[in-house]
C-alpha cells in the first residue's frame, strides 16, 4: 500500500467571523493511499490555533503515518493519540480503501438518497446588518434550526438581534443556538446567560474559555440555559480524562467534532459516555472540505440522533470539491445524481 499526504487551502466565499478573529482561508491536509488499482481518500482537518494537533511536528507526524501506514487502523490510531485530525484522516482513508467507491463510507438511506439529515444554519459574526441579512436567509430557506455566533460584537446589539427572532418567530417555530466560542468573562458570564434566557434558547456553546473546568461546573449547575461543551473537549485523549470532565462539569450538553477529538472511534467513546452521565450530544463538522463533510454525514445518520446536527458548512468555500452533498430546507442530503469531482 502507498500513502501520500497533501495540503489544500480552502477559500471561503465571504469573510466568516468568529470570536477568534476572520477567517479567510482554511488549511486542510488529505491522506491518498493506493492499492491494487484502488485509491482511498481521508482529510485531516487541522484548524490552526484550535486544534489539539496544531503543532511545529503536525506535518512530519503526517510523513511519518504515511511511511508507516502497514501499521494498521488500531495501531496508528493509538500511535497518533495526540493527533485527532489525522487519527481521523488514517480512519477516513483505510474506510475509503475498503469501500466499492472512495465516498460511501457508510452506506445507508442517507447514501441511496432515501433519508435526510437535519441540520442547523450558522450565522456568523458581523455587524448588526450582516448578521440580520443572514438570520432572514436561513429562515426563508427552511431552517427550524439557527446558530449564531456571538461574543465579538456589542452584546446588546447581539440581544437584540435574538429579540428580531423572536419577536417574528416562537420557540415552537425556531429553535435557537448560540455559540459564545469561550468569549464571556466567567465572572460576568452567569449574568448574560440570565439575560440570554429570555429568549428561550436551545442552548449555548462554550461560554467561558476551556479550561477553567471549576467556574464551568458552577455554570452548569446554576445556568438558566443549557451550556454545550465545545472546545473544553480539544485535547482530551484517554477514555479516564474524558469520563473525569464530564463527571467534574455535568454539562447539558456535548458537541462532538471528529476532526478535534479523534475521528469516528474518539467520537463514539464520548457518545459512550455522554449516554452514561445523561448528557446530550450532537455532531458538527469543523469546516472540513466536502471530502471530511461527506464522511462525517454518512458515520452521523447512523448515530440515530434526531437533534438537528452541524454540518451545513459545505457551500463556505469557493474551491470546495463538487459532490453529492445538498441542503434543502434544513435537511443534509446526499443527492446521487451528482458525482464527485476531487482533484489536488
Amino acid at each position: 500500500m502507498k500513502a501520500t499526504y497533501h495540503k489544500y487551502i480552502l477559500h471561503f466565499k465571504n469573510p466568516s467571523g468568529t470570536s477568534r478573529g476572520i477567517l479567510t482561508t482554511k488549511e486542510t491536509w488529505f491522506i491518498v493511499l493506493e492499492k491494487d488499482g484502488k485509491s482511498g481518500i481521508g482529510e485531516c482537518g487541522i484548524l490552526r490555533g484550535l486544534s489539539a494537533d496544531d503543532r511545529p511536528d503536525f506535518e512530519t507526524k503526517l510523513q511519518w503515518t504515511c511511511n508507516n501506514i502497514h501499521l494498521g487502523k488500531d495501531k496508528l490510531w493509538e500511535a497518533l493519540i495526540e493527533f485527532p485530525s489525522i487519527q481521523f484522516g488514517v480512519e477516513m482513508a483505510l474506510l475509503s480503501l475498503s469501500s466499492e467507491t472512495p465516498y460511501d463510507l457508510f452506506p445507508s438511506d442517507f447514501t441511496k438518497s432515501n433519508k435526510s439529515i437535519p441540520i442547523n444554519g450558522l450565522v456568523w459574526m458581523g455587524d448588526e446588518d450582516f448578521m440580520k441579512q443572514q438570520i432572514e436567509a436561513k429562515i426563508k430557506e427552511g431552517y427550524n434550526c439557527i446558530k449564531l455566533k456571538i461574543g465579538a460584537i456589542d452584546f446588546d446589539k447581539e440581544l437584540a438581534l435574538l429579540h428580531f427572532i423572536r419577536a417574528n418567530f416562537d420557540e415552537n417555530t425556531i429553535e435557537i443556538r448560540v455559540d459564545a466560542n469561550g468569549a464571556f468573562d466567567s465572572n460576568k458570564a452567569l449574568y448574560k446567560l440570565n439575560q440570554l434566557a429570555g429568549f428561550k434558547l436551545h442552548s449555548i456553546e462554550q461560554p467561558i474559555q476551556k479550561g477553567d473546568t471549576v467556574t464551568m461546573s458552577v455554570l452548569c449547575k446554576s445556568t438558566p440555559i443549557p451550556i454545550a461543551l465545545d472546545e473544553e473537549l480539544i485535547g482530551v485523549f484517554s477514555w479516564g480524562d474524558k469520563e473525569k470532565l464530564l463527571q467534574k462539569i455535568q454539562p447539558q450538553y456535548i458537541i462532538l467534532k471528529p476532526s478535534f477529538i479523534g475521528g469516528f472511534r474518539g467520537t463514539l467513546e464520548w457518545i459512550t459516555l455522554a449516554k452514561k452521565y445523561n448528557v446530550g450530544w450532537w455532531i458538527t463538522s469543523a469546516l472540513e472540505s466536502n471530502i471530511g463533510l461527506n464522511a462525517i454525514a454518512q458515520f452521523t445518520f447512523l448515530q440515530n440522533n434526531p437533534m438537528p446536527q452541524g454540518l451545513g458548512t459545505g457551500s463556505l468555500y469557493t474551491n470546495n470539491f463538487d459532490g453529492p452533498l445538498t441542503v434543502s430546507n434544513g435537511q443534509l442530503w446526499h443527492d446521487n445524481t451528482k458525482k464527485w469531482h476531487f482533484t489536488l
